[in-house]
């Protein structure tokens, strides 16, 4: 899969029920998981992982996660534009990342590969 500076690149849903979800998911669309551990799951669809199952967090909104080229400038992009940076970057499996909220209230995330 390629990834694009700055785009929408993976979302996240959580799941509540990690089993369920999948069994869901699976049934309902024909989506396959990678298993990272028992609070997690990539959802592979289309051409690769495109997103995510959850199940270590509270039941709430899908989290959009963008891709970037540097982590650390898109630290400071997000701070200079009136973001607030809600998670600072910490290391996943798959790379680094951090959370922010927009002026509106909306949390996302950035990525990056190691």
């Amino acid at each position: 899969m390629t990834h694009q500076h700055h785009t929408i690149d993976y979302i996240e849903l959580v799941a509540t029920n990690l089993a369920a979800s999948k069994a869901f998911f699976a049934e309902a669309f024909g989506w396959g998981f990678t298993d990272y551990g028992p609070g997690y799951a990539g959802i592979q669809s289309g051409d690769g992982e495109s997103g995510g199952l959850n199940a270590t967090g509270d039941a709430g909104p899908p989290l959009v996660l963008l891709y970037s080229d540097d982590l650390d400038r898109s630290v400071e992009a997000v701070r200079a534009a009136g973001g607030t940076v809600t998670a600072e970057p910490f290391d996943f499996p798959g790379g680094r990342r951090f959370h922010f909220a927009d002026p509106g209230g909306n949390e996302m995330g950035v990525w990056t590969e190691r």
